[in-house]
C-alpha cells in the first residue's frame, strides 16, 4: 500500500466509525479522493472527504471536516491539518512517512504502482482495425497508439488482456480494392484501362501490390475466367501484410484477428438474429426519413428491423439491403454475440470519431443479446489535425494523398509519435506538427521528459559513484529541501496516477504525470546552478550526494515504468 492509499484508508476508516458513532448514514465513499493539493504551501495532500459525503451525512462539509480532523489528528502521520475553503482537509505528513516512501520504491522498482484493480478478470479491447485496403495512414495512428496504451495499462493492473482487430474484408470496398488492382495488373501486362476510375484507390502501394501479383501469376489471369476471385484471395493477405508492418512500426501487436466474411461463411449474421428475433426484438417495418432528409426521396420500402429503440436509441435499425444482403450493422451485431460467447469479464471498443453516431445501435444491440453480466465501454478517438511545413495534411486512401505510418515512423520515430498522440484525452482533437516534435527544445514535450531521464543518468554516471554503493545506501532523511520533498511526494503519487488512468481508460494522464515529474527535475537541476546547495553532488559531503543521488535512482525507475506503459523507448544519452 502507498502512502496516499493509507491516507485514504485511514479517512475512510475513521468516516465509517464516525458513521456508526453519529448515525450519519454514509454508505457510498467511491468519491473520495486523495490527491496533491494544487498549491504544495496548503500541504502534501488533500482530500475532498467532508464535500463529496456531506449530504449523506446531513452535516455542513465544514462540520463533518472538522469531525474528520479531529480523530486524524490522534495520528502520528499527520503533523498539521487544516480545513480549508469550504471543507476540503489539508494535511501536511511527517518526513519519515516519505523517505520510507522512497525506500519502498527502491525495493519494489518497476513493480511500484502495480496492481490487482483487475481481479485476474478477462478484457477484449478491439481497436485499430482500418479497413484494409492499403496501409496505415498515420490518421490512424491515434486509435492503435491509444488502444495498445489502455491494454498495457489493463495488463498492469491484474487484468487478463486480449488486444483484438476486427477486418473488415466483407463490404463493397474490398471489391473496389480488387478492381484497382486488376486494372493495374492490366497495365503490366500491357493493357489500355483508359481513364482510372473515381471508386478505386490510386495509391502507388496498389501498384506494387500488382507488381507482386503479376510476379506470382504472368499474365496468366487475364485469360482466367476467376481473376476476380484469384486476386481477392491474394489482395487481402498482401494488405493485412502492410498493416501489420505498420502496427509493428508503432509497437501494436494484437493476439486475436477476426475476419467479418467468416461471419457470412458460417452464416452467423443468421444465427445472431434468430436469437433476437426469438426474444421479439426483429420485425418487418418501414423506418420514417432521418432528420434533415427529403422526404420525397426517401425509400420507405418494408424493410427487417432490429428494435434498437427498445434499449435507448433514437431509431431502429435496418439489418437487410434492399438486393437482401445483410447491412454492416447485421454483421456487427453477429461479431458482438461472437466476444460475448467467449465469456469475457469487460468488453472495451476503441472507435475513431466518424463512428460517434454509431454508438447508441451497438450499446442496443449489446443490452439485446447480453446473457451474463459483463461490461461494455466505447471510447472515441478524435480526429488529430496534421501540420507539415505550415499545411494541413489531407488522409485519403481513396484520393491517393495520405502520409502512411512507415513514412512519420521513418522521419520523427515511433516513440515520439507515441508519446504526442497520447498528450491529451482521446476525445479532444488534437494538432499535431511533424517538424516541430523534431525540435529539441523545452516546447517539445517529448524531448523535454526524455532529457529529463538522460540528465538524471548522466549526473548518476558522472558522479564516480558505484551503482553498488547507491543500491545500499538507505539514509534518505538527508532530504529535506523543499524542491526534494515535492518530487519525492510526486513520485510516491505514481501508484494512484496509474490507477486512475486505469480506471478511466485515459493514459494521457500518465503522459502528463510524466511532464509535471520532469519539471520538477529540470526545475530543481535550474536552482541548482545558482545555489550550489542544491546540486545533486556536493563536494565534501559523500552521504548527502549519495541520498541525492538515490534520489535519481526513484526518478529514473518511475520514469521508466511510465515510458514502458505508454509504449515509448526512454533514452539514457541525448
Amino acid at each position: 500500500m502507498n502512502i496516499y492509499d493509507l491516507v485514504h484508508s485511514k479517512i475512510i476508516t475513521i468516516v465509517t466509525g464516525l458513521s456508526e458513532q453519529y448515525a450519519l448514514g454514509i454508505v457510498d465513499t467511491s468519491a473520495v479522493v486523495v490527491e496533491i493539493p494544487a498549491d504544495v504551501s496548503h500541504g502534501d495532500v488533500a482530500c475532498n472527504v467532508a464535500m463529496v459525503l456531506a449530504r449523506q451525512a446531513k452535516k455542513s462539509p465544514r462540520e463533518l471536516a472538522m469531525l474528520i480532523v479531529e480523530d486524524l489528528a490522534k495520528d502520528s502521520l499527520f503533523i498539521k491539518l487544516e480545513v480549508a475553503g469550504p471543507g476540503f482537509i489539508n494535511m501536511k505528513l511527517s518526513s519519515e512517512s516519505w523517505h520510507n516512501e522512497v525506500a519502498k520504491i527502491l525495493s519494489e522498482q518497476d513493480n511500484y504502482g502495480r496492481s490487482q484493480i483487475g481481479k485476474g478478470k478477462r478484457i477484449n479491447v478491439e481497436f485499430a482495425s482500418p479497413n484494409p485496403t492499403g496501409p496505415m495512414h498515420v490518421g490512424h495512428s491515434r486509435g492503435a497508439i491509444y488502444g495498445d496504451a489502455i491494454a498495457r495499462l489493463f495488463q498492469y493492473s491484474g487484468y487478463h488482456v486480449t488486444k483484438e482487430y476486427y477486418v473488415n474484408d466483407a463490404g463493397a470496398q474490398i471489391g473496389h480494392l480488387v478492381k484497382s488492382c486488376l486494372l493495374r495488373y492490366l497495365q503490366i501486362c500491357g493493357q489500355e484501362i483508359g481513364e482510372f476510375p473515381k471508386d478505386c484507390y490510386p495509391g502507388d502501394y496498389v501498384i506494387d501490390a500488382a507488381k507482386a501479383l503479376y510476379s506470382k501469376y504472368g499474365d496468366s489471369l487475364i485469360s482466367n475466367e476467376d481473376h476476380n476471385q484469384i486476386i481477392r484471395e491474394f489482395i487481402l493477405p498482401y494488405m493485412m501484410a502492410l498493416i501489420k508492418s505498420d502496427l509493428a512500426l508503432l509497437g501494436v501487436h494484437h493476439e486475436v484477428f477476426f475476419y467479418e466474411s467468416s461471419l457470412h461463411k458460417e452464416n452467423k449474421i443468421a444465427e445472431a438474429l434468430t436469437t433476437l428475433k426469438n426474444s421479439g426484438l426483429i420485425y418487418r417495418g418501414t423506418l420514417e426519413a432521418p432528420k434533415g432528409h427529403d422526404v420525397d426521396e426517401w425509400d420507405s420500402r418494408e424493410q427487417l428491423l432490429f428494435k434498437s429503440t427498445d434499449f435507448g436509441d433514437d431509431a431502429d435499425r435496418a439489418l437487410q439491403k434492399s438486393d437482401g444482403s445483410w447491412t454492416y450493422f447485421a454483421a456487427d451485431i453477429a461479431y458482438l454475440q461472437n466476444k460475448l460467447s467467449r465469456k469475457y469479464d469487460e468488453l472495451v471498443l476503441v472507435l475513431g470519431a466518424d463512428h460517434i453516431g454509431y454508438q447508441n445501435r451497438i450499446t442496443a444491440a449489446f443490452k439485446a443479446l447480453r446473457d451474463y453480466p459483463v461490461d461494455f465501454t466505447i471510447k472515441f478517438c478524435q480526429m488529430v489535425n496534421f501540420y507539415k511545413n505550415g499545411e494541413v495534411l489531407k488522409m485519403s486512401k481513396r484520393a491517393g494523398n495520405f502520409e502512411t505510418v512507415n513514412q512519420v515512423v521513418e522521419t520523427i520515430g515511433k516513440d515520439t509519435l507515441r508519446f504526442m498522440m497520447l498528450t491529451m484525452r482521446s476525445e479532444s482533437v488534437l494538432d499535431f506538427d511533424l517538424e516541430k516534435v523534431k525540435e529539441m527544445s523545452k516546447d517539445n514535450p517529448v524531448f523535454y521528459v526524455q532529457y529529463a531521464y538522460a540528465r538524471a543518468h548522466s549526473v548518476i554516471e558522472n558522479s564516480g559513484i558505484s551503482e553498488d554503493e547507491l543500491a545500499n545506501f538507505s539514509n534518505f532523511s538527508l532530504l529535506q529541501e523543499p524542491q526534494e520533498m515535492e518530487i519525492i511526494r510526486l513520485l510516491s503519487y505514481w501508484p494512484r496516477q496509474v490507477a486512475s488512468a486505469t480506471m478511466h481508460h485515459e493514459p494521457h494522464r500518465l503522459v502528463i504525470y510524466l511532464i509535471n515529474l520532469a519539471t520538477k527535475l529540470h526545475s530543481l537541476w535550474s536552482k541548482g546552478k545558482d545555489n550550489r546547495s542544491l546540486r545533486f553532488i556536493i563536494e565534501g559531503q559523500p552521504e548527502l550526494t549519495k541520498a541525492r543521488l538515490t534520489l535519481l535512482r526513484v526518478f529514473i525507475t518511475i520514469l521508466g515504468s511510465g515510458f514502458s506503459l505508454i509504449g515509448v523507448t526512454p533514452t539514457r544519452k541525448m
